[in-house]
């Protein structure tokens, strides 16, 4: 058994919902419901709907435990305040301490209505107390308002939009803003150069200039006649602060238990995902601890040499003794995945690990409906590689004067050849770019899949000419400027934990996982454990080259050691490969598609060579190639017919998020 929280009614859900700007019109009711249904499978156990002058709310309900109290829209018991709600909140049972000593009352035992009395009780202050994974809009009769707000770490999803009848629309998923007649569908160029620098678009973006999402740790509060007001609520530098601290890995191991006792609260059971790699296995140790009965874990294995984590998986479930259960996934099957992508994801979404988390997804989804991840632990303890390049090329820079680094150094590595296939040793185009460039530039590079120079050759001169110069490497810059009196280490994991957190590894687990109906829960990423860590000294997480090294010394005593100390391999399949194997008859269709020759997004004689040189074996051009082959399938999905007209709908978003014309 795992501990219960008696959540009645489990709020694992989809939420839309329709707002009158301008007056208190009634919304014809097959409009939420059409939107609400696009998003079924976020809920598939039911549906509930709220109208009122000027307001209505929609809902698809994922029952973990069917009862009637937890049905939504759930109403304040006076009914002057109504919210749907999507998400958990780990900590409702104090808080409802809290507030019944205070004299509110309460008709169910659910999370739910702790917000509502929250709100009750503290207005929007409400989300300061919330300890959870959350997207929710509240709607309070008496004062007029519509209130959204999101968790602090973008684990929950809400996208929103204005009609040009003064229509404000919000809905867990694009799909659902997509059914509601006249959405604008211009194309964001900005998004266009974002998603193939990154391979996502980051928040509040999305790839259509009129729909956004709001921000991680914001709220977004509507009155009629007032300029809606986007505001945070927490941010991990201020709950951090700027002193840094050490700590021993028996503390960490105490601290991730904490966090996973509180995200195992369900009335259901709670499994986990087991990939064999360091995240997931400590989060596994930790639930073997808690929960009074065997644990249900899953994997995939994909059978690959230096890509396959199941032997330690088997390991760490022998160990605990779980319930293991690791399904053998041929890859060249995965492929068959490729086409669900651009349904799943509404805007094109290029993290190719999207494909083998699906299935492991589809896989837990057959006997459970909560899951556990490993999510964050790489962010959170400074886990990938780029964090060690990073501060590598930090310590180098500083031996390097400016005048070197850009008179000298920069022509040189613009100068110098690309060498994919080269030794190791000779591929120096990108280390010396980066060293050429300033801190926040050279993470920018970094982090990319395809780079400035690739990106702008590949992009058509008209989509360039409409950028008007702006670059996606801002989108790192701010982040790098924002934490400037912050340590390097903690200036790069600030701009992942804003950027590629939400923007990808959150996106690419909430949709797989809702699209198998399944909800999953990282305890790395409870929004305590995350500053305490993120205020760690850069040696504590950084060892001798050594990455999350905090972690692996709390873990040793948990796991064994070969698995704490191997290589990390990443969650991915061989992209490159497949582009020139079982995909290769699509990646010639590259160049002779319809959809990218007639948008007008694109260079094709730039993709016609890219495409010869890959399938030759005389240049590696995947990530650019795979971005086109999720950018044409979104756009086969999404535009249709339409595709020849793309590029006259394409506009740079001039008005700032929020500014939203009431």
């Amino acid at each position: 058994m795992v501990p219960s929280g008696n959540l009645e009614g489990f709020p694992v859900c989809g939420i839309a919902g329709l707002f009158d700007t301008r007056g208190e019109r009634d919304f014809d009711p097959d409009l939420i419901r059409r939107a609400t249904a696009s998003i079924a499978h976020r809920g598939p156990d039911g549906d509930g709907f709220f109208a009122a002058p000027g307001v209505t709310f929609g809902h698809r309900r994922l029952a973990i435990i069917d009862l009637a109290a937890g049905i939504q829209p759930m109403h304040s018991i006076d009914g002057t305040v109504t919210i749907t709600f999507n998400g958990e909140i780990f900590n409702y049972k104090e808080l409802r301490a809290e507030l019944a000593s205070k004299g509110h009352s309460f008709a169910t035992a659910s999370d739910i209505e702790a917000i509502i009395e929250g709100w009750r009780a503290w207005g929007p202050a409400i989300v300061n107390r919330l300890r959870g994974q959350f997207a929710f809009a509240l709607w309070d009769k008496r004062q007029k308002t519509l209130f959204l707000a999101r968790d602090r770490m973008g684990e929950k999803p809400i996208h929103y939009t204005t009609l040009a009848d003064g229509t404000f629309a919000f809905a867990s998923e694009i799909k659902a803003l997509l059914t509601l007649p006249g959405v604008d569908l211009t194309i964001d160029t900005e998004a266009v150069a974002d998603f193939f620098t990154y391979g996502y678009v980051p928040d509040p973006k999305t790839i259509y200039r009129a729909i956004r999402k709001l921000p991680p740790a914001h709220t977004m509060t509507l009155m009629r006649g007032r300029t809606p007001a986007v505001a945070p609520y927490w941010n991990v530098l201020e709950a951090a602060g700027t002193e840094t601290r050490t700590a021993t890995g028996e503390e960490l191991a105490e601290r991730l238990k904490s966090a996973v006792r509180y995200q195992m609260v369900a009335d259901v059971e709670v499994g986990s995902f087991l990939s064999g790699g360091v995240d997931s296995s400590s989060v596994v140790a930790m639930m073997a601890q808690i929960a009074s009965a065997p644990i249900a874990t899953y994997s995939i294995s994909v059978g690959l040499e230096n890509r396959d984590e199941a032997a330690f998986a088997r390991t760490v479930a022998e160990r605990y003794r779980t319930r293991h259960e690791v399904r053998d996934v041929d890859p060249r099957n995965l492929t068959q995945l490729l086409p669900r992508l651009p349904t799943i994801y509404d805007e094109p979404f290029g993290d190719d690990s999207a494909i083998p988390t699906f299935a492991v997804c589809r896989e837990a989804a057959r006997t459970l409906k909560v899951c556990l991840t490993g999510d964050g632990g790489d962010e959170t303890l400074a886990g990938y590689r780029r964090y060690r390049f990073h501060l590598a090329e930090n310590a180098t820079r500083r031996y390097l004067p400016e005048f070197l680094r850009k008179r000298i150094m920069a022509p040189l590595a613009r100068a110098y050849p690309k060498l994919d296939w080269a030794p190791r040793p000779l591929r120096a185009k990108t280390t010396l770019l980066e060293l050429s460039g300033d801190e926040d530039s050279a993470f920018a590079r970094m982090v990319a899949m395809v780079s400035p120079e690739e990106r702008d050759s590949l992009l058509s001169g008209d989509l360039l000419q409409k950028l008007n110069g702006y670059d996606p490497a801002d989108v790192i810059r701010d982040r790098f400027r924002e934490a400037r009196e912050f340590t390097p280490l903690q200036r790069a994991q600030y701009a992942d934990l804003m950027t590629y957190l939400p923007g990808d590894i959150l996106v690419k687990v909430d949709r797989a996982a809702m699209a198998n109906s399944l909800e999953t829960r990282p305890p790395f990423l409870d929004h305590d454990f995350v500053a305490w860590a993120f205020a760690l000294d850069t040696n504590v997480k950084v060892d001798g080259g050594e990455g999350k090294a905090i972690l692996k010394k709390g873990m040793e005593a948990h796991l064994p050691h070969d698995l704490l100390y191997q290589p990390k391999r990443g969650f991915s399949v061989p992209i490159s490969a497949w582009l020139r194997g079982p995909l290769r008859d699509m990646t010639l269709g590259l160049s002779s598609s319809s959809r990218l020759q007639d948008c007008g997004l694109f260079n094709m004689k730039v993709v016609d060579r890219w495409v010869d040189q890959h399938l030759q074996g005389v240049r590696d051009h995947w990530q650019p190639l795979w971005l086109l082959f999720v950018f044409d399938a979104f756009l086969n999905v999404r535009a249709g017919a339409r595709a020849p007209s793309v590029m006259s709908k394409i506009e740079a978003p001039k008005a700032p998020v929020g500014a939203l014309a009431l």
